[in-house]
């Protein structure tokens, strides 16, 4: 089902015809139940006949009226049969006997619920997303689907879990994508997986970001705790490492500059000096804000 632009006509101009057309009918009502000059019953007869016939007329020429909002769109069918869509705005008239169902074409958006799902390594989370969408194609939206806002909610929640089971909560390698870490290309992955699933409803996704990410309560202690020690390995590291470059250029200049002439025992000695002094003072510092949760 694909959608086709049908024309509709200007509602005021046809407003007018039909007000136009039941004033003559009531005119010609009147006429024909008064009293006849000629003494004829078949004239007023025929008189009230035409006003009754003109009467559905304009009664039915009203029903083919029908109001149009900005980006808002109009399905027309007729006996089930799918005839097209009307976007142009404002009055518009069409065949009485269409059917009209109405379809918003604005932007949404709804952040779903609090999803409690595995991650990529089995470790229970707590993921919530935010999804921003709208009605391209008003014809699937209606016929492809039962209820397409109901559809869009409950394919919005499968799409998240199935991203959340693709991702880790944490880095834990590097150029490894995370949820925590990554949210970028993670909304991105989670937009593409609901576009592939929602393109059958006339429904395009224009943002999916996530809203809400946290380790399920009943290990979010334990997850803490582990982010702390990784951070306080990580801190350790990059001392070490500093010390280790602060040696060999304490070294480097001592020999370039000739201020003093090391032997290999002499070079061992002043290294675990200098080794001590830098990782002994940097490591006696607490280290505070080793890691929180996202």
């Amino acid at each position: 089902m694909k959608e086709r632009i049908l024309k509709s006509l200007p509602g005021i101009p046809v407003l007018v015809m039909v007000l136009l057309a039941g004033v003559v009918a009531i005119w010609l009502f009147l006429t024909g139940i008064g009293p006849d000059p000629k003494g004829e019953g078949v004239a007023s007869g025929s008189l009230i006949v035409a006003a009754i016939l003109l009467g559905i007329v304009a009664f039915l020429s009203l029903t083919g009226l029908y109001k149009l909002e900005p980006n808002q769109g109009a399905v027309l069918s007729l006996f089930g049969k799918y005839i097209g869509t009307v976007k142009e705005n404002g009055l518009r008239w069409n065949n009485p006997f269409y059917g009209k169902r109405k379809v918003s074409e604005r932007v949404r958006n709804f952040e779903s619920g609090r999803l409690k799902v595995n991650e990529l390594d089995g470790s229970p989370i707590e993921i919530a997303a935010v999804i921003v969408w709208r009605v391209v194609d008003c014809a699937e939206a209606v016929y492809n689907v039962d209820d397409y806002e109901s559809f869009v909610h409950i394919q919005s929640e499968s799409a998240l879990r199935a991203m959340a089971t693709s991702y880790p909560y944490d880095q834990h390698e590097e150029g490894q994508l995370a949820l925590r870490s990554h949210a970028n290309e993670v909304g991105q992955h989670l937009k593409d997986e609901l576009q592939a699933r929602l393109a059958d409803a006339g429904v395009e996704v224009l943002d999916a970001r996530i809203s809400h990410l946290a380790y399920a309560p009943e290990i979010a202690q334990a997850m803490l705790q582990r982010q702390q020690a990784n951070a306080i390995i990580a801190a350790r590291t990059r001392i070490v490492a500093g010390a280790v470059g602060m040696v060999e250029m304490a070294l480097e200049e001592l020999q370039k500059n000739g201020v003093v002439q090391l032997d290999e025992e002499r070079k061992a000695q002043m290294v675990s000096n200098l080794l001590v002094v830098l990782c002994g003072e940097r490591a006696t510092q607490p280290i505070v804000n080793a890691g929180t949760l996202y």
